[in-house]
């Protein structure tokens, strides 16, 4: 009895090529490479977007950093002087610490008041902040009428 000889390839064939293996890191880069730039214009628009509001204090530590540029100063409204005929509107704006007298021309809300709490943005010109926009500060408590008689109060008002 003979014994099975292992399997031979015949002699002919040629021996099968080894398959290459693709390094991963050409595609990897390519990956931190467009999460990076895509990260870099969101951040960098994000930031040229966001427009924050320094208080009077603050503006006052800061005057040579913020002298002539158009910022947004937020604080309490006092002494206001209103004239609905010109829309000119007069009023200064603290924090308790720093008060600056602005001016701002235009249609003033019902909620702008005084003790209400504003930001406004414009430029300062002479010591005096010159307005080109007016956000007022609402309430954030909203009531629901409890009957009838306080609805049709609520309406009657509103007309």
């Amino acid at each position: 009895m003979t014994t099975p000889s292992p399997s031979v390839p015949p002699p002919s064939a040629l021996p099968q090529a080894r398959r290459r293996r693709r390094s991963p890191l050409p595609v990897v880069l390519g990956v931190v490479a467009l999460v990076g730039l895509t990260a870099f214009i969101a951040l960098g628009n994000l930031n040229r977007s966001l427009e924050y509001f320094v208080t009077p204090t603050e503006y006052q530590q800061q005057r040579a950093e913020l002298q002539d540029r158009p910022i947004r100063i937020g604080g309490l409204v006092r002494a206001v002087k209103y004239d609905p005929q010109s829309l000119d509107l007069n009023f200064t704006v603290t924090d308790g610490g720093a008060s600056f007298p602005v001016q701002y021309s235009g249609a003033v809300s019902d909620l702008f008041k005084e003790n209400q709490g504003v930001v406004v943005r414009g430029q300062f010109h002479e010591g005096t902040f010159k307005a080109s926009e007016l956000i007022v500060k609402h309430s954030e408590e909203y009531n629901v009428p409890k009957s009838q008689a306080e609805l049709k109060d609520l309406l009657n008002r509103s007309e």
